[in-house]
């Protein structure tokens, strides 16, 4: 009985938990190196940053609008930054990243677990054990549906932090502003606050399965060869900005869908009416918003969060 208990094969393939460590520390590394990067795309696909911007213009204070130059928008990006460290501190370049850890360690867990597994498992009973780019797709489609649900509390606590202005009471420490601001979205809001911009997370399924799919496709053409990692890091990065850059406007509209309430008010309430009041209020330029800050965080990210990946697999065989 023992020996046919241990020869009945398992469901999950060899060694699956090293998919949930390995997805965890690339998204633990990947998140800390690039975390400024993070608020300065929050707050520029806010309309509260905009609306505090316009409204220091009107009483005098210098300011000059955003270019709709994509190539300025970086230099923006760089202004913003210092602008940051310069008035806020250097903390304020950091604000958020306590729920970011909290996210991001779990959410790419879950990510590439479920990946890393899922695309073997679909092989094996579905495709004769070949992984073509329908099984590399299908198990990131469901990667992103389960990582979304799971982390969504957690990325609408981080949002409401990042558009915290410095002076905010409880902001002295990350985690005692993060336990502040759930209290706050609980007594408010209830459970439903903490799923706000769900369906937008939904929506970015699309970008996680158009960068699994790249991925896979461009991984192999370094391997074996003198620039293997190299390579590997070149290919986390160009599908992740491939990807950004075709699904882009969801990040915009999950933003909005996350903002607190305006005196009393929700501004965003759903996926399309969103959509339509940013377009019709702001234009459509407005719907890509903070795309050099995301970029020049979201690239290097993945390259690093790919490579802590593939590292600590190989390490583990």
């Amino acid at each position: 009985m023992s020996d046919a208990a241990a020869s009945k094969p398992s469901f999950l393939p060899a060694k699956s938990w090293q998919h949930f460590v390995a997805g965890g520390l690339g998204g633990m590394c990947g998140a800390i190196v690039t975390s400024p990067f993070d608020v300065v795309k929050t707050r520029l696909q806010s309309s509260l940053f905009r609306e505090k911007h316009l409204s220091m213009a009107a009483n005098g204070v210098a300011y000059a609008p955003p270019r709709s130059n994509l190539l300025y928008n970086f230099v923006e990006t760089g202004h913003i930054i210092r602008d940051i460290y310069r008035e806020e501190s250097p903390r304020a370049l950091f604000k958020g990243l306590g729920p970011t850890l909290v996210g991001v360690v779990p959410a790419r867990s879950i990510n590439f677990f479920t990946y890393g597994n899922g695309k073997q498992i679909i092989a094996n009973n579905f495709n004769n054990g070949q992984e073509t780019s329908w099984v590399h797709l299908t198990a990131a489609a469901i990667a992103g549906i389960a990582t979304g649900t799971a982390t969504n509390p957690i990325w609408v606590v981080k949002t409401r932090l990042q558009l915290e202005s410095s002076g905010s009471e409880g902001s002295k420490s990350a985690l005692g502003g993060s336990w502040k601001m759930i209290r706050n979205i609980m007594r408010d809001e209830g459970i439903r606050g903490f799923y706000k911009g769900l369906s937008a997370s939904y929506l970015g399924v699309t970008e996680t399965t158009i960068q699994w799919v790249l991925y896979e496709r461009l991984k192999p053409l370094s391997a074996g060869t003198d620039f293997e990692w190299l390579g590997l890091l070149g290919s986390a990065g160009a599908a992740k900005c491939v990807a950004t850059l075709i699904t882009y406007p969801h990040e915009v509209i999950r933003t909005r869908l996350r903002q607190p309430k305006v005196n009393g008010v929700v501004k965003y309430s759903g996926l399309v009416q969103t959509l339509r009041l940013v377009v019709a209020e702001e234009g459509t330029r407005r719907l890509y918003g903070g795309l050099s800050a995301h970029l020049m965080r979201v690239v290097p990210n993945a390259a690093i969060m790919f490579a802590v990946y593939e590292g600590v697999l190989r390490y583990g065989r």
